[in-house]
């Protein structure tokens, strides 16, 4: 009786070492995928690390791939657009400043309307006309992409302190990146 429990023991062992073996084999070449899928993009190791998390959802599928990299980017514009709201808060902002502040706030709301519309479209991607779908779908990107531009355009015309720029160009840097790492995926889409 003991040789047989210890035999059922043993095929347990290993039915379970061999599943968890499978499971990390899977995590590894997600993985894969999503630092390859990255590698074509402008801004690779912040494609990856943005991404990496997301792999065993997003296996190897390049739809799932690019919503997840539109939903980053629509987290980041989100929180740009906190970080500079919170900007327009802060006590001894030049009256220069406040318009800038003001302007970039408009922007970077259209921007997150622009990135929510195609985290949407890529979700309900599909049908006969789905070039269209993608096309409408990079248009979205690019206007986000012009509009955290726009935002930052304003230090140009205006004289504000370092302070002010580097707070928003910090956050703005962040979701340009991530949204045109977002577009070099989407324009990698073979349908």
């Amino acid at each position: 009786m003991g040789a047989l429990t210890f035999l059922f023991t043993l095929l347990l062992l290993i039915i379970m070492m061999s599943a968890t073996m499978a499971a990390t084999s899977s995590s590894q070449t997600y993985n894969t995928y999503v630092k390859t899928a990255c590698n074509s993009t402008t801004y690779p190791q912040i494609c990856y690390k943005s991404l990496s998390s997301y792999a065993s959802s997003i296996k190897s599928n390049p739809q799932k791939l690019c919503n997840y990299a539109l939903s980053v980017t629509l987290k980041a514009a989100r929180n740009a657009s906190s970080t500079v709201s919170e900007l327009s808060k802060k006590k001894g902002l030049t009256q220069a400043e406040v318009g800038v502040v003001k302007d970039c706030i408009e922007n970077i709301k259209d921007s997150v309307d622009e990135l929510k519309q195609s985290v949407t479209a890529m979700s309900n991607l599909g049908g006969a006309d789905i070039k269209y779908q993608l096309d409408d779908i990079k248009t979205w990107v690019s206007a986000s992409l012009t509009d955290e531009d726009t935002c930052t355009e304003g230090f140009d015309e205006q004289k504000v302190s370092t302070t002010v720029k580097n707070t928003i160009n910090k956050s703005i840097v962040t979701v340009a990146r991530l949204a045109s790492n977002a577009l070099s995926l989407i324009d990698s889409l073979n349908y």
